[in-house]
């Protein structure tokens, strides 16, 4: 039996693999435009399936090509267990439902203070495996966090949270002076040297599948700084992380690496990628309430902007962005 209305390729991809009798619930999704459906055989086999929105071929998806490149590190991502290209379905193992996110929310500090140190060490394996396994085959090396793309992502803060979800109207001379405040800092971090990057490694894309945390929405990693994903995790928009338990993990990734000596320079860097990161965030939450008319992360912005905020304080050197912003959003005062 169907819970609901199923989009025509899994009607289509159950049918064809005889699986018609089968249990199908659908899933939310994320912020894409995929779609996701479990699918409960009646043996009790489970699958999920990840509907795309238009046929693909199979060798080249960057979600396959990407999803060679961890398992060969390897670090624990799901199973692909079947794929209909014609019909832009990819089968994968399911993991259930518990994200890292709803751990935190559920259980003691205690309880997760764990998986978060495997979470970071995940970090570390990707990034040094990331440097040993380099090849062009691997679509995550040919892209990258320059200064393209991350202006690109700043722009899209001004245009989508500030103007559309704020209404905030910026003089020219405002306008200006936040180009080159954000500008500077798109500048360092397009100048930083490169690792491997998951791109979104946040407590909503840790699934703890038993006693296993997995790693899943990895079809866009790229090359980045080397602090995008640990500020991804640490500064995440989904959950709440005090500062001394920031502060812990940095401390081991540091460790990890062998690095420990740079700790200072390296929070530094840290930070600056933490107002990149969260402002690109308030973008992608506007976007979703305004072009979208999807209100789910509106939950998630008086949490981003206090980080934002609290990073932005921390250095003079975001003294004339903090003053920009703080004029135009009250939380930032």
């Amino acid at each position: 039996m169907h819970d609901a209305v199923l989009p025509a390729p899994v009607t289509a991809y159950l049918e064809r693999a005889g699986q018609t009798a089968s249990r199908v619930v659908p899933l939310t999704g994320d912020a894409s435009d995929r779609r996701y459906v479990r699918v409960i055989s009646s043996d009790g086999t489970r699958s999920v399936l990840a509907v795309y929105g238009a046929p693909f071929d199979y060798a080249t998806l960057p979600f396959v090509n990407v999803h060679e490149l961890l398992s060969r590190m390897p670090v624990p991502v799901p199973a692909i267990l079947d794929h209909a290209d014609d019909l832009g379905v990819l089968a994968l193992e399911d993991l259930g439902d518990l994200t890292l996110q709803a751990h935190v929310g559920t259980n003691a500090v205690e309880a997760h203070a764990s998986l978060y140190r495997e979470a970071v060490a995940f970090l570390d394996v990707i990034q040094r495996r990331g440097r040993e396994l380099a090849d062009a085959r691997y679509v995550s090396y040919g892209i990258a966090f320059d200064a393209d793309k991350l202006t690109w992502e700043m722009d899209f803060f001004v245009k989508h949270f500030l103007e559309a979800y704020r209404g905030a109207v910026l003089t020219p001379e405002v306008r200006m002076a936040l180009a080159e405040a954000l500008g500077s800092i798109v500048g360092e971090l397009a100048a930083e040297p490169r690792v491997l990057c998951h791109r979104d490694y946040h407590s909503r894309n840790l699934m703890l599948a038993g006693d296993r945390l997995c790693i899943i929405d990895f079809q866009d990693a790229r090359l980045g700084p080397d602090t995008y994903d640990l500020v991804s995790l640490l500064r995440d928009s989904y959950v709440d992380i005090g500062a001394a338990d920031t502060d812990a993990l940095i401390d081991y990734f540091l460790a990890l690496q062998g690095r420990t000596a740079e700790r200072g320079a390296f929070r530094r860097r840290f930070d600056l990628m933490a107002v990149q990161r969260n402002l690109k965030a308030l973008g992608t939450f506007g976007f979703q309430a305004t072009t979208r008319r999807n209100p789910v992360y509106l939950q998630y912005i008086p949490r981003t902007l206090r980080y934002a905020a609290e990073t932005l304080r921390t250095h003079a050197r975001f003294g004339r962005l903090h003053d920009i912003l703080a004029g135009l959003l009250p939380e930032l005062r």
